[in-house]
C-alpha cells in the first residue's frame, strides 16, 4: 500500500493539512532514528535512508540544493525514482536579501549598526565613503529565477546589468573586469566549483562588491578574505559557505566589509506552509500521472 513519509518539524495544523491533502494515502511522520520504506517522501531525509528505501517512487525535497543525494542509485524495482526540488521557490526572498545586503554596503548601514551598538557618533566623516547604487555595472552570474528577480528589483536604480548563464562562462572574465557588483546564484556543478578563485577575484575592479547566494563551493573563501582584508574589494554579501555553520575560527567572522546572512536568505514567515503547498500540488500531479514541477536533472547538476 502506498504511503507518505514526512521528514521535518511540522506543527499539528500543518500535519493535519498534509493528511487532508493526501486524501486516502496515509501520512506518517518520519522519525529520525527509524528506517523509511514509504513510496513517497516529503522533506530532506538522511541520504542513507533514501538509498535503503526499496519502495521509493518519489522524493519531494524541501530545498533547491540536492548535492548530498547526487551520488545515490535512483533505480528501484519499479523503475526510476522521481526527485523534485524547489527550483524557483526562493526567488523573492533571496533577491530581496541580496538587495538589502548590497544597499547596506553601499550606504554604510553595516558600519552604522556597529557604531550604534558601541554608542559611537561618527557622522560627517562617513559621508565621503558612501556610494549610490544608481548606474552600477552589475554582473549576475547564474540567470535563474533568483537573479532574474534581482534584475527586476535593480531596474529602478538604472543599473547596467550583464547576465551570465552556464553556457556563457567564456564571457565571464571580460564582464568581471568592468563590474562594480557581482551577484552569484549559480548551482554547484563541476563547472562552477572554485570558479571564483584568487585570479578571478583579482580581475574585479578595485572597490567592487561580490555577493554569493548560490553555493559555497563556487568561491575560494581565503581568496575573498585576502581581497577584503587588503581593502582591494569594497565588500561582500555571503549567504552560503563551504562549511555550515561557519566554524568559529573562520576568517569571514572578522573580515572587514562583509555581511554574512547565514543561509537565511530564502527565509519567510510562511516558508514551511508554502513548501507544503508545493508538495500537495505535485502530489495531485503524481496521482494524476501528469508531469511534476521541479524535476531534478542529475546530468545538469540542477
Amino acid at each position: 500500500m502506498m504511503d507518505i513519509a514526512v521528514c521535518g518539524a511540522f506543527a499539528d495544523e500543518q500535519v493535519a493539512r498534509l493528511r487532508e491533502g493526501a486524501g486516502d494515502i496515509p501520512v506518517r511522520l518520519m522519525e529520525a532514528e527509524s528506517d523509511c520504506d514509504s513510496a513517497i517522501v516529503f522533506g530532506n531525509p538522511e541520504p542513507g535512508k533514501v538509498a535503503a528505501n526499496p519502495n521509493l517512487r518519489w522524493l519531494q525535497l524541501e530545498s533547491v540544493g540536492f548535492g548530498e543525494y547526487a551520488g545515490l542509485d535512483w533505480k528501484r524495482g519499479h523503475g526510476e525514482t522521481l526527485i523534485t526540488n524547489l527550483a524557483g521557490f526562493f526567488a523573492d526572498p533571496v533577491a530581496e536579501s541580496a538587495l538589502a545586503g548590497i544597499l547596506a554596503l553601499y550606504r554604510g548601514i553595516d558600519r552604522l549598526v556597529l557604531l550604534q551598538a558601541g554608542k559611537q557618533w561618527l557622522g560627517d566623516p562617513l559621508r565621503t565613503h558612501l556610494r549610490v547604487l544608481r548606474g552600477a555595472r552589475v554582473v549576475l552570474f547564474g540567470y535563474g529565477a533568483i537573479n532574474r528577480r534581482l534584475a527586476e528589483l535593480l531596474a529602478p536604480f538604472g543599473c547596467a546589468i550583464t547576465p551570465i548563464t552556464r553556457d556563457g562562462i567564456a564571457g565571464l572574465d571580460k564582464a568581471l573586469a568592468e563590474a562594480d557588483l557581482v551577484v552569484c546564484t549559480a548551482p554547484a556543478t563541476p563547472a562552477t566549483s572554485g570558479l571564483f578563485d584568487a585570479v578571478r577575484l583579482a580581475n574585479l575592479p578595485p572597490g567592487a562588491i561580490f555577493c554569493n547566494f548560490g553555493r559555497g563551493s563556487i568561491l575560494e573563501e581565503d581568496a575573498l578574505a585576502d581581497a577584503l582584508e587588503r581593502g582591494r574589494l569594497g565588500g561582500a554579501v555571503i549567504d552560503v559557505t563551504r562549511d555550515e555553520p561557519l566554524p568559529a575560527g573562520h576568517r569571514f567572522w572578522t573580515c572587514p566589509n562583509i555581511i554574512l546572512t547565514q543561509h537565511s536568505g530564502g527565509g519567510t514567515t510562511d516558508e514551511l506552509d508554502r513548501k507544503i503547498g508545493v508538495f500537495l500540488a505535485n502530489l495531485a500531479c503524481f496521482r494524476a500521472g501528469t508531469p511534476l514541477e521541479g524535476i531534478v536533472d542529475f546530468s545538469r547538476g540542477y
